[in-house]
């Protein structure tokens, strides 16, 4: 801890909480009064009750190891203001309701900065080299994680903290304690569920059937690792199980969430509309209302739960065959980190209502990576392009617009030359790639110029968003379909195969003159 304070790293983690300080008077979304209502139930209701509450439309609908920390929230927030835990106090915000909460999420990002430091130490013990400044500016001031947690308000950085700590515990190959870290991970916010596939695999090719041990003790000792976060989590709720899963698994929400997450169903859904209002069909169907609902689409098949279910899986196999057939040691650690990239972009992309915050879960891997290879730095920044844009529909009061563009340029810019300062290789991106990064400069210039003046935000309110959707999908889909091909080394383009011919012939043709001429001069 001494060696973190006499760093660059606790300097640059003060100014980043300096920045979250001088946020907190900015807007807050309903998210805001989520977490009062959550710390309402657990302060005034016994335990047997807290995922009954309907006193509020905002339920509790979080693994119980979330709702404990609420809980202890709420023991430190009745000396602040009593009236935030009062359960039929809906929207209630004080300015001490205000301060208390959003310090709680600045304190508790202490174990986000404690993550970062854990996964750059666990890089440095692979060799891997990287540029300590630029690093650590470019995860501990985040802007995925400004913009989420410290205007539109949740608490992602500690538990992005946890998720990067069992990331760097495997990493150390500290299996027993990476495993019980991402198992308590999931016992407080269960969209992690994302990466575990390849948790999964990496432990059990590296760790169970390591030859080095016995299998069936590994077996055991890492089942009771990740069992343990489960039965402190769900023990005191064994007999409401039903219930619980009912809140986590919400599958009566619809395919979308209100704004649509840059993936496959935003196209999907758009293709539909598109369909509808060409071939001139009325449609009653409300996707585009902004209401969290079920709904049938009008001209393509509506889509199912299982559906999507079988298309994430299905799209995370490769990645996780090659992770366990085709990875030897000393490639495992990196290919266990895109392997963690790829589960968690397959889950966004084909997953059942997605939430747009959801791509912080890849970004986050995805930008460690950013040191590893140009090829994977490539990548990462055109997702941090797309991704990073695609979450400004969370902060769309008009008090947050000059804030969210100077962030995003900031970190965009910063990015960018630190991807061609470090790699030092020309050029990284194609013209088809540069192109459309430049395009995300047309998106602002529809939402606050073009649907203004041809009165568009009132005959179509949502196309802005829409289109911000849209064109962020194309980013993401087409990164997970190049990185993808990438990681299973199976990039090979006709220029590279022509060249490849090109090569054999000149080869076979030098050759054909040498044999030629040894003969020629035998003769003579």
């Amino acid at each position: 801890m001494l060696e973190i304070c006499k760093s660059k790293f606790f300097e640059i983690f003060i100014f980043s909480t300096c920045l979250k300080i001088l946020l907190m008077p900015a807007y807050h979304s309903t998210d805001f009064e989520v977490h009062r209502n959550w710390l309402a139930i657990t302060h005034s209701l016994p335990l047997n009750l807290w995922y009954y509450d309907e006193t509020n439309e905002w339920t509790l609908d979080y693994p119980p190891l979330f709702a404990y920390f609420e809980w202890l929230l709420a023991k430190v927030a009745q000396y602040i203001d009593p009236h935030m835990l009062e359960l039929d106090n809906s929207n209630y915000v004080s300015k001490k309701t205000k301060y208390f909460q959003c310090f709680s999420v600045i304190i508790t990002d202490v174990v986000y900065a404690y993550g970062v430091w854990r996964m750059l130490k666990a890089f440095r013990s692979l060799h891997i080299r990287y540029q300590p400044i630029a690093a650590e500016v470019l995860f501990l001031l985040n802007i995925g994680l400004l913009f989420v947690d410290h205007i539109h308000f949740q608490y992602n950085g500690f538990l992005f903290g946890v998720f990067l700590l069992s990331i760097s515990w495997l990493l150390e190959e500290r299996y027993l304690l990476g495993c019980t870290a991402f198992a308590t991970l999931l016992n407080m916010k269960h969209i992690f569920l994302y990466t575990a596939p390849a948790f999964g695999i990496y432990l059990l090719k590296f760790y169970c059937l390591d030859n080095k041990h016995s299998t069936i003790m590994n077996v055991l000792k890492l089942a009771i690792a990740g069992l343990i976060p489960f039965a402190i989590s769900f023990g005191p709720f064994w007999a409401h199980l039903p219930q619980i899963l009912s809140r986590l698994f919400p599958f009566k929400r619809g395919l979308t969430h209100a704004y649509w997450a840059p993936n496959l169903w935003a196209l999907y859904n758009t293709a539909d509309k598109v369909m509808a209002k060409t071939l001139n069909i009325s449609t009653t169907n409300k996707y585009t209302s902004g209401v969290v609902q079920n709904y049938e689409h009008t001209v393509l098949p509506s889509v199912r739960p299982t559906a999507t279910f079988i298309l994430t899986v299905a799209a995370m196999l490769p990645v996780l065959i090659k992770l366990f057939f085709n990875t030897t040691k000393s490639e495992s650690k990196i290919m266990f980190m895109r392997s963690v990239v790829l589960c968690s972009l397959s889950s966004f992309i084909f997953g059942w209502h997605v939430h747009e915050k959801a791509i912080l879960i890849t970004l986050m891997p995805c930008c460690f990576l950013f040191f590893v290879h140009t090829q994977d730095a490539r990548y990462a920044f055109i997702l941090s392009a797309s991704g990073y844009y695609s979450l400004f529909p969370l902060l769309f009061d008009p008090e947050l617009i000059v804030i969210r563009y100077s962030l995003y340029l900031a970190y965009i810019i910063f990015m960018i030359v630190q991807m061609y300062e470090f790699h030092n290789t020309r050029p990284i991106m194609n013209k088809w790639e540069k192109l459309y990064v430049g395009g995300f400069v047309l998106l602002p210039l529809y939402d606050h110029v073009i649907s203004h003046v041809m009165r568009l935000d009132e005959k179509l309110p949502f196309l802005s968003l829409m289109l911000t959707s849209v064109y962020c999908a194309v980013g993401v889909l087409y990164v997970f379909m190049s990185y993808y091909l990438y990681v299973l080394d199976l990039k090979f383009t006709f220029k590279q195969k022509r060249k490849r011919n090109l090569s054999r012939s000149e080869t076979k043709s030098k050759m054909k003159n040498q044999v030629k001429k040894k003969i020629k001069s035998s003769k003579e």
